[in-house]
């Protein structure tokens, strides 16, 4: 009986073991997805800020 028990606490532990790899590597793709939208997000916000830059150069020697 006791062996049962134990085999079966075991079973649950690595069960539970199992679960928490995956949430682990869910919560690690969500941080890497996160990163690259953001990453992405500075790259077009430097792209636009050298745009309006350009722009403006542009109007101060048309002037």
């Amino acid at each position: 009986m006791t062996q049962t028990l134990n085999w079966s606490n075991q079973m649950n532990l690595m069960n539970e073991d199992l679960a928490r790899a995956h949430m682990h590597a869910r919560l690690g793709e969500a941080q890497q997805l996160r990163e690259a939208k953001l990453a992405r997000a500075r790259r077009l916000s430097r792209k636009a800020e050298r745009a309006a830059q350009q722009a403006r150069l542009a109007l101060a020697r048309a002037l």
